[in-house]
């Protein structure tokens, strides 16, 4: 398995480098170079398998041989052992027709565990077979960094630095991240949004002088591996629902598009899917891309639904490379237009996501409504991105007929302002987490300057 750029400018790299070197040289993303396929058989045959032998079994050819079979296995195998609920993203009926696919059963309840305690024994298992160490840098929006944290913590040849926005984030989301102290995590509080943190992290991948030849290593949803391994829970969960003898529809709160993107992909492998729905808060320039082919930059709107509230979706340009017909000059051409100023779609491109693709917007008062709306109707509790799910795949679904899959994408308990606004006490933590917020924490707040931010990470790194 090869992999190669959207820009079409960068060397086509193995698995093993491509998780080792997240962006491509040329600014794009990585993807694979042709895609391996299921056919109706293999999926029916998945039926019934643990989660974790659905994994192995989807993720296989994209590791390429490059791990051998049995230490795969025993990767993925222990990866999911982290999650308190053995279906790890089991489903649960709504109505008739309508499911929630509970992502947050992992070790910081939300959707990321599922890639990132993978992909941090992934790392590890590479460097080590390289004899080398990395730096991990990342930018969060709230629910990446913990769960990178969580994944990385124990790893022996990586030291990550997370860089989240200084007081965007909740309470419950930043202790996740700063209550963590082992020697090889650093967290950084940047004045300034997610935007500002995620131009710093892939401005220091675009030029790695400052580490003086360590490795940097991504671990946001640039990484090819993030990718691979949400495919699987869009498969498990359609296998659930009678894949492949009948279509089931998925609807994903959206924000830098990897997680709905995994799920195109597991389509595109042969997962029958009659829709995606792309739900979004008042950030949404995916919905209006796609409704409206408004391809532009609009002020970060501070959200109820803070794991969303970003201006640039940075893996819909996978999409798009895509509907373009792998054409890397002209995603480059159309990404550098959008960066200067609003942009659009061809119109060929266009059409081609809208077969496939519906979005629904929704504002914070529409976030509490569906809160307690969801509470009435079914018992329960919805985080305020799930609840953007919930009402968009009631308004935007093609079917009723076809069953649609909403993704859980955290607990409730983790965004506990919101719920306790739509009405409610709050939710409690778990019980593994029941004294977070009286934990000790450990961040520096530096400003939104990448000398600054490099130079931290140079001084504090190890080795």
């Amino acid at each position: 398995m090869r992999y190669i750029s959207t820009r079409g400018q960068a060397p086509a790299l193995s698995f093993e480098e491509v998780v080792l070197t997240g962006m491509a040289s040329d600014g794009g993303l990585y993807v694979p170079e042709t895609l391996p396929s299921f056919t109706r058989e293999a999926l029916a045959d998945m039926a019934g398998l643990s989660y974790a032998d659905i994994a192995f079994r989807v993720m296989r050819p994209f590791v390429g041989g490059e791990i051998d079979d049995t230490t795969f296995y025993e990767l993925v195998v222990d990866a999911y052992s982290t999650f308190s609920h053995d279906a790890v993203v089991p489903l649960k009926q709504l109505d008739a027709n309508h499911f929630l696919l509970e992502q947050f059963h992992g070790p910081t309840l939300a959707f990321k565990d599922v890639a990132l305690q993978l992909l941090g024994r992934i790392l590890d298992h590479f460097l080590k077979k390289r004899g080398e160490r990395a730096v991990i840098m990342g930018a969060t929006s709230g629910d990446t960094g913990s769960a990178a944290i969580e994944g990385c913590r124990h790893c022996d040849n990586l030291d990550i630095f997370i860089l989240h926005p200084h007081e965007r984030v909740s309470e419950v989301q930043r202790r996740q991240m700063t209550s963590v102290l082992a020697d090889n995590v650093f967290n950084v509080a940047i004045e300034g949004n997610f935007d500002d943190a995620q131009a710093m992290v892939k401005a220091s991948f675009a030029d790695q002088a400052f580490l003086n030849g360590t490795r940097l290593v991504a671990v946001n949803s640039i990484n090819w591996a993030r990718i691979m391994a949400q495919m699987v829970y869009y498969v498990a969960a359609g296998v659930a629902l009678g894949a492949p003898h009948r279509e089931v529809s998925f609807c994903v709160p959206s924000a830098n598009f990897g997680n709905v993107f995994a799920g195109y992909m597991a389509n595109k492998m042969g997962l029958p899917v009659k829709q995606f729905i792309v739900a979004t808060n008042a950030n949404d320039i995916l919905h209006r891309t796609l409704a409206d082919n408004d391809f532009s930059k609009k002020e970060l709107a501070a959200t109820l639904a803070p794991s969303m509230d970003i201006v640039v979706s940075s893996n819909f340009e996978r999409l798009l490379f895509d509907a373009y017909g792998r054409d890397g000059k002209a995603v480059a051409e159309l990404l550098e237009r959008f960066r200067h100023e609003p942009a659009a779609l061809a119109e060929v491109p266009l059409n081609k996501l809208r077969e496939k693709f519906s979005s629904y917007s929704v504002d914070d008062a529409t976030i509490l409504d569906v809160i307690r709306e969801a509470h009435r109707r079914t018992g329960e509790v919805l985080d305020p991105h799930t609840a953007t799910g919930y009402r968009a795949a009631e308004r935007a679904r093609a079917d009723a007929a076809t069953p649609v899959i909403t993704l859980a994408t955290a607990h409730p308990a983790k965004f506990a302002d919101a719920v306790i606004q739509a009405g409610f006490d709050g939710v409690a933590l778990p019980p593994h987490m029941s004294d977070l917020l009286e934990r000790e924490e450990r961040y520096s707040v530096l400003p939104a300057e990448l000398d600054a931010v490099q130079r931290f990470v140079a001084e504090q790194r190890r080795g």
